[in-house]
């Protein structure tokens, strides 16, 4: 499906129906129209905008970064525990100015205790290793999924190719399928590297 046909597609009224519709395209590889439906809720639902970090990822994969940085710092107003808001802001940073930049401009975040979020924030930060956030994972099959998926896309947003596509293929790997809408990403990241974009 063309961009023209999702913007075609993000004329419905109902906020509801058109973010299902944006998370749809999203889970299937519709990088394009996805941000086309989420552009469009933002629009239609200014006071929902904030919560839809789905919006800041698709905006990532289109290669949107400023807006993609926008997007997860009104996140975090909503949210304001959540590693993974602050690490997808790093990542549009790194990938719109330099990683140092993105370093220096890491959003804070409050306690967010999910195995191994503390580790990862550590990481992005630069005062923990990768080794160590996949020693904190542990064996339970979550923490080991977002432990390999923020790893790699760390990696990517340094530029550490090789290293990147090692952990983004154990986290796309379908034993993590349990991973629900981050799995996808894990998948839609792995198309990315291997297209070599």
């Amino acid at each position: 499906m063309s961009v023209a046909a999702g913007g075609a597609r993000a004329q419905t009224t109902n906020p509801q129906e058109l973010f299902d519709r944006s998370v749809r395209d999203f889970l299937a590889g519709r990088v394009a129209e996805s941000v086309v439906g989420f552009d469009a809720l933002a629009r239609m639902d200014p006071a929902r905008a904030p919560q839809l970090w789905q919006r800041g990822i698709a905006l990532y994969y289109a290669g949107r970064y400023q807006d993609c940085r926008s997007q997860f710092e009104s996140h975090r107003t909503v949210n304001p525990n959540d590693v993974e808001n602050a690490a997808w802001h790093f990542l549009c940073v790194a990938k719109a100015e330099t990683p140092q930049r993105a370093k220096a401009a890491l959003l804070p975040v409050g306690p967010d205790a999910r195995t191994p979020m503390r580790q990862v924030y550590e990481m992005f930060r630069g005062d923990l290793t990768p080794e160590a956030v996949m020693a904190a994972a542990g064996s339970r099959p979550d923490g080991q999924f977002y432990a390999h998926l923020y790893i790699g896309l760390y990696e990517d947003a340094l530029g550490n190719a090789s290293l990147a596509l090692e952990h983004i293929k154990a986290a796309a790997d379908d034993r993590y399928a349990m991973g629900g809408y981050m799995h996808a990403v894990a998948k839609i990241h792995l198309a990315h590297l291997q297209r070599g974009r």
